[in-house]
């Protein structure tokens, strides 16, 4: 889940879009602005995306994770 900073959604919405591992982006509304689905083969992988990519596009300004397993 991503607060971003106001008025910037769709913007951040299209760039995350971008990123590798990213399978889905939804605009919500309430406490955050973004929620994120990303699929990546390990936690490793899962952090490197996160950390390296998502959390540093601009406009993002906190993010919140919830990892689930199958």
């Amino acid at each position: 889940m991503v607060n971003t900073d106001l008025g910037s959604d769709d913007e951040l919405q299209s760039e995350l879009k971008k990123v590798e591992g990213v399978v889905g982006v939804y605009q919500v509304y309430g406490v955050y602005d973004l929620v994120v689905e990303v699929e990546a083969i390990s936690d490793q992988k899962l952090k490197e995306i996160l950390f390296s990519r998502i959390r540093a596009l601009k406009h993002v300004r906190s993010t919140l994770t919830l990892n689930t397993t199958s």
